[in-house]
């Protein structure tokens, strides 16, 4: 088989990892709003381990290619992205755990107010992870800096969901448990939102050989 067709096998098992991981994010959130224990324990018992077995069959998969073709210049440069990405893509799945733990446990207390910015950002964050995943299959660079933009969108709602948590627990110490909770999950987002933009710099540098990490463009600024 070509070198071409097995790069082009990991990005199809890439596409399929990332689904699982969406899942992952999708139901952790949702089994807060829906108070459902099920959902946060099928993200921790069931799919967590799932996208560690398949993060490791990846990772294989790239040195054999690496080792069995000996790919240069972008072809090895993808492979690497691969090999990295994959990893990225795991760390969301860890803090999928981490909002699913701090769902069971929230279902244990009271309320502090209804959840509206969570999954707002919740949704501002998988949607990025699909544009940052699309700019990388199509190697799309004005994409991948949409995608670096729209971080601020998400650090926004994290700020506000931050003030806001601040507020209440100040004036009512019953909802400090709770809050760090909300707080801890809002964090977690973010972190996952910024695992996609180290995915698009990752593009920018495949497609041009140009390492933005330190040193942003001016269509970011």
């Amino acid at each position: 088989m070509l070198l071409e067709e097995k790069i082009s096998e990991l990005k199809k098992r890439i596409l399929a990892y990332v689904s699982l991981i969406k899942d992952m994010i999708r139901k952790s959130v949702d089994s807060i709003v829906n108070e459902d224990k099920n959902l946060a324990k099928e993200v921790i018992n069931i799919l967590e381990p799932k996208a560690n077995e398949e993060e490791i069959a990846i990772e294989e998969e790239c040195i054999k290619i690496i080792a069995l073709y000996q790919p240069e210049a972008k072809m090895l440069r993808i492979v690497m992205m691969i090999s990295k990405m994959v990893s990225d893509i795991e760390r969301m799945g860890d803090k999928a755990v981490n909002i699913a733990e701090s769902a069971l446990e929230l279902m244990k207390m009271p309320k502090i107010k209804p959840l509206i910015d969570i999954p707002r950002m919740k949704e501002e964050t998988l949607k990025m992870i699909d544009d940052s995943v699309a700019s990388f299959i199509n190697e799309d660079i004005e994409l991948s800096y949409k995608v670096m933009k729209s971080d601020d969108i998400v650090d926004n709602i994290r700020d506000q969901i931050l003030r806001e948590l601040i507020t209440f627990m100040t004036s009512d110490p019953k909802t400090i448990k709770p809050g760090l909770h909300l707080l801890r999950i809002a964090r977690n987002l973010e972190k996952i939102a910024d695992i996609t933009s180290n995915i698009c710099e990752d593009v920018v540098y495949i497609s041009k050989g140009e390492v933005i990490k330190h040193h942003y463009p001016e269509e970011l600024k």
